[in-house]
């Protein structure tokens, strides 16, 4: 990747990582196109080509750029004084939606990447495949397990809210409307609901 890509404009650059995510995280890498990509950003293949080389540079800037960004979200929307488990998600994923309002398809992108089954792809990213995932296990090592009743597990709880997150993200996406707030505003109801649900108190007779 040529450093001097960050010398364009803002804006450039922004529409250039954008088509980049948008293209893969809707068709992957095997089939992502780096036309599709140049006619999504309203620039010249040739332009492309000068700042990444080739597809595989594309994609490789993007995955770095995306697991970059969503960590500095990450550590600048979690309280480290936060033990609720329920409240720390809902941070982590307000950062998350503060990273779709400038980059919508980056989260999707990220999902996608991560059953990516192309080797020369796998091999460009691998030593960053583990940064988000270590980022985000250390924000829920601060959550306090014992505050939920002793019955739940609370690993699996959060990997339970975890698959409901993404599963509302994937549908969402197929929404021409999709707008990032309400995403969150809805994945915020479901959490609410576990937390209902897993909380409520039990009596006994």
């Amino acid at each position: 990747m040529n450093s001097r890509f960050f010398d364009l404009k803002k804006e450039k650059q922004d529409r250039m990582i954008n088509a980049a995510l948008k293209v893969f995280a809707m068709h992957g890498y095997r089939h992502a196109s780096t036309d599709d990509i140049v006619r999504e950003a309203a620039v010249s293949k040739g332009l492309l080509f000068h700042y990444f080389q080739s597809k595989l540079g594309v994609y490789s800037f993007i995955y770095d750029y995306s697991v970059r960004y969503m960590i500095l979200e990450m550590r600048t929307a979690v309280d480290p004084n936060e033990k609720d488990l329920f409240e720390v998600t809902k941070q982590v994923e307000m950062a998350r939606m503060k990273a779709m309002r400038g980059y919508p398809y980056m989260q999707q992108f990220l999902n996608r990447s991560a059953s990516e089954d192309v080797s020369e792809a796998l091999l460009a990213i691998e030593e960053k495949r583990g940064a988000l995932e270590e980022a985000a296990d250390s924000v829920y090592e601060q959550v306090d397990y014992t505050q939920l009743p002793p019955q739940i597990d609370g690993e699996k709880l959060r990997k339970m809210m975890d698959f409901t997150v993404k599963g509302l993200l994937s549908e969402r996406f197929q929404d021409a409307s999709f707008q990032p707030e309400m995403l969150y505003e809805e994945i915020c109801g479901y959490i609410d609901m576990m937390k209902k649900i897993v909380c409520r108190p039990t009596y006994s007779s």
